[in-house]
């Protein structure tokens, strides 16, 4: 299932989607110059949301919580991150 692209709340992702993904930044090296927002650090986990792009068909991983603009707002590339668990909410 995808969902359009934007800066989620918790709040928001929960809505959408009854898991909340983790995830492990194993790379945070190669920060584009024109990146403007929130970047992660490599090591840290965070709680994410996993979104296929409707254009390209691939997978980004978007770090709830975080902000950035546009094009990608706070997606990254999956090489990025490892997963670390999903927890379902009830």
């Amino acid at each position: 299932m995808s969902f359009p692209h934007s800066n989620l709340s918790w709040t928001d992702a929960i809505q959408r989607s009854p898991v909340l993904d983790y995830a492990r930044c194993t790379d945070a090296s190669g920060r584009p110059e024109h990146h403007q927002g929130d970047w992660p650090t490599e090591g840290e986990v965070y709680p994410v949301r996993l979104v296929q792009e409707a254009k390209t068909g691939t997978q980004m991983i978007y770090i709830l919580g975080f902000s950035a603009e546009a094009p990608h707002f706070n997606g990254f590339a999956p090489h990025r991150f490892k997963m670390v668990c999903s927890m379902w909410l009830n």
